[in-house]
């Protein structure tokens, strides 16, 4: 049987070297951790800076389309050990999306405790270009100077898709949730939930410094190319 988050949440309250679950475990080098997040505070500072002026443009384009709605779209997701935190982005879906999301359901085109929908009805103009581009997921730099989340990492599930994890899915929760990761760069919506897991385990056991700057080149170039989001 899975573990529920507060489950979670208390089995890994207490800090250790090592954070053990039923297969995976994990080696919390205080060195790595420490450069990870003086990467992660500089990066979203620099990102946050140099990309303020795309931001001005989105938000007036956002609120142009649809007027009743706000700018940023805050949701709540599950971190590390099971925590929940609110993540922002920039809204790309009708001011009533989540109302609509039960009558879509079975037109889910993903496996697993996920929900995808290429040709989404929900998704405004602007948010079709936003999210095509990844521009809608920039607001998550906010999130990484909080400390909610990593500019590498594995992506933060929703609240009910955790409630559907096994415990071997549960092990994504083991470290700080990504902006970007193995996943995204390796097919992204074109991949099922089980391959995801699959990537985020392998990036878990093997994360280096090296790996992560790896990948958020690999990103950039993905976010050139706009190849596999939607």
């Amino acid at each position: 049987m899975a573990l529920s988050r507060t489950e979670l949440e208390t089995h890994y309250m207490e800090p250790t070297k090592y954070i053990k679950s039923n297969r995976l475990i994990v080696d919390d080098n205080r060195a790595y951790l420490f450069f990870k997040r003086f990467i992660d505070m500089f990066g979203a500072l620099v990102g946050l800076v140099l990309l303020s002026p795309l931001f001005l443009v989105v938000s007036i384009l956002i609120k142009v389309e649809d007027p009743r709605g706000g700018i940023f779209f805050k949701q709540v997701r599950v971190g590390k050990n099971g925590k929940e935190f609110n993540i922002y982005k920039f809204r790309s879906m009708v001011s009533n999306a989540e109302q609509l999301l039960e009558g879509l359901l079975d037109k889910n085109e993903t496996t697993g405790a996920m929900f995808k929908m290429k040709d989404d009805p929900r998704i405004t103009h602007i948010g079709h270009f936003i999210r095509k581009t990844s521009i809608d997921e920039l607001p998550q730099l906010l999130n990484v100077l909080k400390g909610d989340m990593s500019l590498v990492g594995p992506r933060p599930p929703l609240p009910r898709e955790v409630d559907e994890y096994s415990d071997y899915d549960m092990q994504r929760l083991l470290v700080t949730p990504g902006c970007t990761g193995l996943w995204q760069i390796s097919g992204r919506s074109n991949v099922g939930f089980n391959q995801m897991v699959e990537y985020d385990l392998e990036y878990i056991r093997n994360r280096t410094l090296l790996k992560d700057i790896m990948i958020m080149l690999k990103t950039v170039v993905q976010l050139i190319w706009s190849r596999g989001a939607y």
